[in-house]
Parts: C-alpha cells; structure tokens; sequence
C-alpha cells in the first residue's frame, strides 16, 4: 500500500451520549488516526493500516464533542404544499424549469428551454395537474433509467453480478435498493437530478447485488467501478429535491 492509497473500510455508528455518530472508515499508510466533518455531515475516519474496529470507536468517542461541534446545524426547511400553477419551480435532471400552466384540450406535458408548460382542459383542476406532472415524470424516468441501466451494468457484469429488474417508485428515505432476488428500485425524485448522480446511484444498487451489504468488500466493488462514488455522494447529499415527483 503507497502513502496515496486509501482502502474504504465500511460505515460505522458510535454513540456519544445522546448523539449517534456515522463515519466512514478508511484505511491508509499513515502512522496515526484522523477525523474529518465535512460540510454536508459527511465524517470520515482515516487510520493506519491493520488499526482494530474497536479502536477506531474508541477513538471516535474520545472525540465526540469536537465532532458534535463541529457538525453543521441541519437548516430547518419547511417544504409548502405545491399550487400547480404557473410559477412554480420544477428540477429536471439537474436544471430547474418554471411551470406555466395554459389552457388545451387535452392535457400534455411539453419542456421547452426555461419552462415546464402543461396543458389541461381545466387550469383550476389542481389533482388533475399533479397527476398530469407526476406522469411526465414517471414516463421520463422509466426511459432515462433504463438506458443507465444498460449503460452501467457492463461495468459490473465482470464481477459476476446479474442483470436486475428495474423498478421505480417514490421513497421517503433512500435513493434505491435492491432484493436478493435481483431488482433494483430507484427513487423517483432521482429524475430532478444531474445524470452522474442517477449514475452513482444505479452502480451502488448493482454492487449491492454483489454484496448486500455495506461490508469492506462491498465499497472496494463500488470504488473499482466508480472511483469518485465519495464526491458523487457528497454532491447528492446537499442536492435538494422538488416536492413534487
């Protein structure tokens, strides 16, 4: 192992009093163990090759109270119900758009350079819009997903991961999964992001399929096929997502 090699050892979570910690581990030649918070909570533990779990944990705890200070304050957002009327701001892989609704005879969905304009026999009809917007979105990310998927999977496909069904549905708390069985789901909110984070996504599911869980050699599969998966997640961490889709 050279000075610049960092081998990815897992997550894991201690707790200091009433505060859980989560760090992720990493190994590298270096003589003692390091801490860092980063902007978006992320923590990282960097310790010398071989240093035993139980004490990278200890010294994690030893520490708590400078990694509690440190870690920035969760900003309050207080997300408003949606409106559906023209104005309102709506994310479509990565660029934001403004929706203007008109007047049609039958409802479609159309994107131009700036706008997200959605036509409808009746413009006070609010449900009736939000089905017509979460549609759109639903068609957009079936088609986009799945040609990720194909785009990914040879990067995996050596290292003798099957290739999964697809699915996707809204999630409250994670960007995908994935079943023993053999499918990956992703969250639909992913089609307001930038392609690359919908990319990190999906080659995190498919190494899941490889290990199914967060174990060493779990992140050594993710950083073979993806080495800046770390800067990819960072980004994903702090991106925020409409209300709606």
């Amino acid at each position: 192992m050279t000075s610049r090699t960092r081998i990815v050892a897992g997550r894991h979570t201690v707790q200091y009093g009433t505060t859980p910690i989560t760090f992720d581990l990493l190994y590298s030649a270096r003589k003692t163990i390091a801490v860092r918070v980063y902007p978006d909570q992320a923590i990282t533990v960097d310790a010398p090759e071989g240093t035993p779990l139980d004490k990278v944990q200890a010294f994690v705890r030893q520490h708590g109270a400078w990694i509690r200070k440190k870690m920035p304050a969760e900003p309050q957002r207080v997300s408003l119900p949606r409106q559906y009327v023209s104005g309102e701001s709506y994310r479509y892989l990565g660029r934001q758009y403004v929706l203007k609704v008109e007047s049609g005879l039958i409802a479609r969905v159309r994107l131009t350079r700036d706008h997200l304009i959605v036509q409808t026999p009746d413009v006070s009809d609010k449900a009736h819009i939000a089905a017509v917007i979460d549609a759109w979105y639903r068609r957009h990310a079936e088609r986009i997903f799945a040609v990720l998927l194909t785009d990914c999977y040879p990067r995996v496909a050596a290292f003798g991961v099957p290739f999964p069904a697809l699915s996707i549905r809204p999630m409250k708390t994670k960007w995908g999964s994935c079943t023993s069985k053999g499918r990956v789901t992703l969250n639909l909110k992913l089609i307001q992001a930038p392609l690359p984070l919908i990319r990190y996504v999906m080659l995190h599911e498919l190494c899941h399929l490889k290990e199914l869980n967060h174990s060493p050699q779990f992140w050594r599969l993710l950083t073979r096929v993806l080495p800046d998966w770390q800067a990819l997640r960072a980004e994903l961490n702090r991106y925020e997502f409409n209300a709606s889709a």
